[in-house]
């Protein structure tokens, strides 16, 4: 056994040293809630809130439980505290052009308050109107005007029937207006006397009367003169008093807003409107009809829909800018929406079915979004890019299939916010790559990592994070043997003794099952056995599909030796994923070589069972071999390589030095330690390179180990790069303290063969020999002999 290889106890774990906490429990420690170990990203983050030119929005990037969301969210509304709160806005009636409603904008509180107003003005005028133009005054008023009017009438019938005697007629005033009637012998006659009168006298009188129309041409216009008359002074009369109404009301308003020029034109143009529309305040029309009064009230209500404010964005509860989270950014969701009535199988809408989207919301604020959510919704992603780039909100409706009656276009309003979208790195780079207003709508970029260093400035924070979550979550205060847990807790899911894990959400669940063990154990401080606990209960939950494997190790279904020596057999290493679950598990990979010319045969390619990278380092493999052994003969062999009974999808590179060691077994017909699994990469230059899952594939390999007993010997070979990686579980650095259990770290393939067969590996001599008896002199005598061979056939 090389001992100088063997990896010793203090480095199988980075144990947390307790005595750099000068507190016994959470108790003692002020609670902090700023984030850890994300300094790039917080002064990236910083700075981009703090620019406020155009295209600095923020694209912020990292794994889901980094903070990535906690954070941006806190640090915008810490900024948003400082900012003044934005405007309301309201959306009104465009009198002039009722398809195009106009936009409004108030200081921050008016709006509820305008609204109200208005609302106020308009069912106070439905109110004062009818009983204005029903008042005594008003009757006076109308009755002396058609008094007048009256009496200019008489006048003019007078002067007219002064002609009309002349030609035998009289005129007279009815309800239908002025009749001539035929005089005989100075007397008026009626209808029935008319008939018995001659037909020469009925020509005389057809006659009188065209010469009496004739000569009295200009006093009928005077009739209807004094009619136009009439109707003017009635309107100028009506106008009047409801301008003395209207303007009673709007006045006060038109001075409260006398400094906001869009307000005092909508209430200028509502008075005009209100003057103009005075039937709709003065409808007398009566029914006994239930339908009748059902349809009078809602042509009424559609009316005076006109009038109302839809009060858009109301930040009167709002304490500085908004902060908006959208999480369902669809079209509509983000850019507002007209809603529709279906009346009679037409969509109709007005200015009040105007709806706002979270843009709106956040204007003058911040807008936060996940990539992935607004990016799988049809037309949201490049609606708010055009806002973005044209600083302006249009809410513009997408329907298909309907019959609308009507649209609206409202008046776009002013954009001004910071938009935040979260997602992984994959995501911005593709956004980066592929579309060309990214790069210039999305300035910053938040990188938050998935780790940091494992110093005590990070774990006296580790520590004063769970203080927090202990106040916060209402959680027993921890020990400090249960924070040191939690700091190698955070360095194994780092995967290095000198990380810690970024991951918060994983952390606070462990803070959260640690307390629960506690409480169901009865103890009052969470302690190092209750972060054990959890840990041991989390993996119990999750690791089914590893037992059942082992079950399959153990009863021999699956074929893994510990013991013993084999030609060409050898045990690797892989990673399992389940989920919220990794594990280690060992394979058996053998190898056959043969005479041949076909090279290094890769079965799981050949059967469409490998990914290119696991293809990549079976091919370095003929590499290694050509540069050192055929050097002056051609490298002519046949060897198959295979995963046994395995049915699954592979791939990487972590086996291939573990198949390189198996080939240079059948090459040598030197036989390996079945009780020594291996795991690393290896290059064409026999280095060995570092590989990911250290911890799970030697904790997998150790399991089988311990079902099928200890008969001495067992171990696992590791590249040397990966002893920083390993965070072991106290039982398998048990074993090893026992010496039950021996961890190899290696740097080249020679080191590695030397210590699976025993046997020296061979240093090339200044003539090209190996040393007689070495393995590569023995894996050189086998080539040799195979070329030899394939020339005789040849």
């Amino acid at each position: 056994m090389r001992k100088d290889l063997v990896v010793p106890v203090e480095k199988l774990k980075n144990s947390c040293d307790l005595s750099i906490f000068q507190f016994e429990t959470t108790e003692d420690i002020i609670p902090m809630k700023e984030i850890i170990g994300q300094e790039r990203a917080m002064k990236a983050l910083k700075f981009g809130l703090s620019v406020k030119k155009k295209g600095y929005n923020i694209f912020v990037t990292g794994i889901t439980g980094t903070g990535r969301n906690s954070y941006s969210y806190s640090v915008a509304k810490d900024y948003a505290k400082k900012r003044k709160t934005p405007d309301d806005w309201c959306y009104v009636y465009n009198f002039n052009k009722p398809e195009c409603p106009k936009a409004i904008r108030l200081k921050a509180g008016q709006g509820i308050v305008f609204k109200r107003e208005v609302e106020n003005v308009i069912s106070k005028l439905r109110v004062d109107i009818p009983k204005v133009f029903s008042s005594r005054e008003y009757e006076d008023r109308k009755n002396l005007i058609y008094h007048n009017y009256q009496k200019k009438v008489e006048e003019i019938i007078d002067e007219l029937n002064e002609i009309a005697k002349n030609y035998g007629f009289i005129f007279k005033q009815n309800e239908n207006g002025l009749i001539s009637i035929p005089l005989v012998d100075g007397r008026p006659i009626n209808e029935d006397e008319l008939e018995n009168i001659s037909e020469e006298e009925i020509i005389k009188l057809r006659e009188n009367s065209s010469k009496l129309s004739a000569e009295a041409y200009d006093i009928f216009n005077k009739f209807r003169k004094l009619d136009e008359q009439l109707r003017d002074r009635l309107k100028q009369l009506n106008e009047k008093v409801a301008f003395d109404a209207v303007d009673f009301y709007l006045d006060q308003l038109m001075k409260k807003y006398k400094d906001n020029e869009e307000i005092e034109k909508f209430l200028n143009e509502m008075e005009d409107d209100i003057i103009k529309n005075l039937s709709q305040f003065l409808d007398k029309e009566e029914s006994n009809k239930l339908s009748d009064i059902i349809g009078k009230l809602s042509k009424q209500e559609d009316f005076f829909k006109r009038y109302e404010i839809n009060l858009f964005i109301d930040n009167s509860n709002c304490q500085g800018a908004p902060v908006i989270r959208e999480a369902n950014p669809n079209y509509y969701n983000m850019l507002g929406k007209i809603e529709y009535v279906n009346e009679s199988s037409m969509l109709k809408t007005d200015h009040t079915r105007i709806k706002p989207g979270a843009i709106h919301e956040a204007n003058g604020g911040y807008l936060i979004i996940q990539a992935k959510d607004i990016l799988t919704n049809p037309f949201a992603w490049d609606g708010l890019k055009r806002s973005l780039i044209s600083e302006e909100i249009k809410i513009e409706n997408i329907i298909k299939g309907s019959v609308v009656a009507e649209t609206l276009k409202p008046e776009p309003i002013p954009l001004d916010v910071k938009v935040i979208v979260i997602g992984d790195y994959y995501t911005y780079q593709l956004l980066y790559d592929y579309d060309d207003d990214f790069k210039k709508l999305f300035k910053i970029r938040a990188d938050f990592d998935i780790e940091m260093e494992r110093n005590e400035e990070n774990i006296r924070k580790i520590a004063s994070f769970i203080a927090s979550h202990c106040k916060g979550e209402n959680l027993r205060h921890f020990h400090k043997s249960a924070i040191g847990k939690v700091v190698e807790y955070c360095s194994r899911l780092a995967q290095d003794q000198r990380k810690l894990t970024a991951r918060f959400n994983e952390i606070v669940e462990l803070l959260y099952e640690a307390d629960a063990w506690a409480e169901t154990m009865g103890d009052s401080v969470v302690t190092d056995k209750h972060i054990v606990k959890a840990i041991e209960e989390k993996i119990h939950r999750n690791n089914k599909y590893e037992e059942k494997l082992q079950e399959l190790f153990k009863d021999g279904t699956l074929i893994i030796e510990t013991s013993g020596w084999k030609v060409g057999e050898i045990n690797g290493l892989a990673v399992m994923d389940s989920g919220q679950y990794s594990f280690g598990r060992p394979n058996k990979i053998t190898v056959s070589t043969f005479v041949g010319k076909e090279g290094i045969i890769n079965i799981e390619r050949e059967v469409q069972k490998s990914g290119s990278i696991h293809d990549k380092g079976v091919l370095i493999l003929s590499g290694y071999l050509g540069e050192k052994y055929a050097r002056e003969t051609p490298l002519s062999l046949t060897a198959s390589i295979t995963f046994e009974q395995s049915y699954e999808f592979i791939d990487g590179d972590s086996a291939s030095s573990t198949e390189l060691y198996a080939l240079l077994s059948s090459l040598s017909d030197l036989p390996i330690n079945q009780a020594i699994a291996v795991t690393g990469s290896v290059n064409q230059k026999g280095m060995i390179q570092p590989i990911g899952g250290v911890n799970e594939k030697i904790e997998g390999f150790y399991k089988v180990c311990k079902s099928k007993g200890f008969k001495g010997g067992e171990g696992v070979i590791i590249p040397y790069q990966n002893i920083k990686n390993l965070m072991l579980s106290d039982e398998v650095i048990q074993a090893v303290e026992e010496g039950k259990f021996t961890i190899y770290a290696v740097k080249t393939i020679e080191e590695g063969i030397e210590i699976l067969t025993g046997v020296p590996a061979g240093e090339i001599d200044d003539k090209g020999r190996y040393p007689v008896g070495t393995v590569n002199y023995l894996v050189q005598k086998k080539l040799d002999k195979y070329a030899n061979i394939n020339r005789e056939y040849d």
